[in-house]
């Protein structure tokens, strides 16, 4: 992996753990340096998880999209079990 593939897709990744963060309400037990962590992992499994069923896009918006599904999963998931 190119490291300009690499810095973007933490940068998305991180985006998507800020976003889900907060979508996710004000309740933040993770605080926000820990919801960008779980959005940079949830972005790899929302990436995985939706490639397995098939779905897969390119470019900025679904890669978002798939992130910010990955950390919102994680981050509720997460949430449940603290």
């Amino acid at each position: 992996m190119p490291l300009l593939n690499l810095i973007l897709w933490l940068i998305i990744g991180g985006l998507a753990g800020y976003f889900a963060g907060r979508f996710m309400g004000a309740k933040r037990p993770f605080g926000m340096i820990g919801d960008i962590g779980l959005g940079i992992l949830g972005s790899m499994a929302g990436g995985f998880l939706l490639g397995l069923l098939g779905f897969s896009g390119s470019g900025l918006i679904p890669s978002l999209v798939t992130a910010f599904i990955g950390a919102t999963a994680l981050i509720w998931l997460l949430r449940k079990f603290k």
